[in-house]
């Protein structure tokens, strides 16, 4: 049984197992790779696009006149 690799810009990446599979996912946009071909590596490479993690600002409160441990 053939494993045929394939691309897709939106969907990412699928492995189709039959001819047939593969000849019909090429004409809705995939494309076939071979996994053993290194990729470049600035497409390899993930990029981060969220932002760095804030401190949290939460405080705690301070009620006058408790004591701890009472």
């Amino acid at each position: 049984m053939p494993t045929i690799y394939l691309n897709h810009p939106v969907h990412g990446c699928k492995v189709a197992t039959m001819e047939l599979e593969a000849e019909a996912d090429e004409k809705n946009g995939w494309t076939r790779y071979n996994v053993d071909t290194p990729s470049d590596s600035e497409d390899a490479a993930p990029v981060n696009v969220l932002g760095t993690k804030r401190k949290s600002t939460r405080r705690t409160q301070v009620v006058e006149g408790a004591t701890e441990g009472v």
